[in-house]
Order: structure tokens, then C-alpha cells, then sequence
């Protein structure tokens, strides 16, 4: 770091910022929140989906007392342009944990906004699930997160339920976008 630094700064007569700048392995080392893989593609640096991941958090508080529509947009209008920047990284598998994540959060989300277990039984029941796995999700005396996770949740508030809200896939967004930037220009 010490001859590269003498070069820059007094041959090229340039200025190192010696906070930001390092000698290091390529993998480990981000710019403009992406990273090299080992193979030469891009890649989101992990405090990239650090900070994504904390601005969805906020955005889907439980307690934020906004309908479930006006959230989803919230979260439509962040990740759809937070995808968009990062079109050309290959980050498949960690695009689909945070769609999962994501649902996740929303189910607890509408669930909290039911309330009451008759609430939750009827918005089940609505969506089809049998009444007897109605009656143990609503009965639960567990929390909502760990609720969020049960298979009638899961029944309930399926991937075309969330469709049907709206909601973008992060991973099918990326696809389509990189599909749409391999076609050729005419």
C-alpha cells in the first residue's frame, strides 16, 4: 500500500483517501455496493444487502398502522429500483431468501392487522384453508412472527395471494431484467 500510495501521490500527483483505500484480496473489497466474484462477475457486497435488508425492515413494521396495499407499494417502489441497480450481479440465491423473507414479514404483518382470532379465522377461511387448520393457527398463543411461519399461513397467504396483492418478486424482476439486457438491440 505504502509504494502504491508514493506512486500515485507523487508521480501522478493525485491524492489517496488512506481511509478508503486498501490493498487487498479482490473478493473482499466493494464498489459502489457490488463485488468481484472469483470467476470476474459482479456480485452485491454483503453490507449492500445489509442495508436493503434494514429499509425493508422499517418499511414493514407491524406497528406502523397503514394498510397492507400501501405497504406493498412502499415495498414495490424500494425494491424494484434497488433490483434495478443491481441488474448485471449474479445474486439468484439471496434475492429468493429475501422474497421469502419479505412474505414473511407481510403475512405477520396482515395478521397482526386481523386482531382477534375470529378475524384471523375468517381471513383464512376466505382463502380456503380447511377449518381445522384454521382453528389452530388462530387459536395459537404464540406470537405473530412465529405465526407468520406456519404451514396455514403459508396456505393462506400463498405466492399467488401475494400476486394478487401485488407484490414484486425480487428474483423474477432480476430474471426479466437480465433476460431484457441480453436481447439484442435493433
Amino acid at each position: 500500500m505504502a509504494s502504491v500510495a508514493a506512486f500515485l501521490e507523487g508521480r501522478l500527483r493525485l491524492k489517496v483517501n488512506r481511509q478508503k483505500s486498501a490493498v487487498a484480496h479482490v473478493e473482499e473489497r466493494s464498489f459502489l455496493g457490488h463485488r468481484l466474484l472469483r470467476g470476474g462477475g459482479l456480485g452485491v457486497a454483503p453490507k449492500s444487502l445489509a442495508r436493503a435488508k434494514e429499509r425493508l425492515r422499517r418499511l414493514t413494521r407491524r406497528n406502523r398502522g397503514i394498510a397492507l396495499e400501501r405497504m406493498i407499494g412502499e415495498v414495490n417502489g424500494f425494491t424494484t429500483g434497488w433490483v434495478t441497480y443491481f441488474r448485471h450481479a449474479a445474486c439468484r440465491t439471496a434475492l429468493v431468501g429475501l422474497d421469502e423473507w419479505i412474505r414473511r414479514k407481510l403475512r405477520c404483518v396482515r395478521l397482526k392487522q386481523c386482531k382477534r382470532p375470529k378475524a384471523i379465522a375468517a381471513l383464512r377461511i376466505g382463502n380456503g384453508v380447511p377449518a381445522g387448520r384454521v382453528r389452530l393457527l388462530a387459536g395459537m398463543g404464540k406470537g405473530w412472527w412465529r405465526r407468520s411461519g406456519t404451514p396455514p399461513a403459508h396456505e393462506a397467504m400463498d405466492l399467488a395471494w401475494f400476486r394478487g396483492q401485488r407484490l414484486v418478486s425480487l428474483a423474477a424482476r432480476h430474471a426479466a431484467l437480465q433476460t431484457a439486457g441480453n436481447r439484442p438491440v435493433r
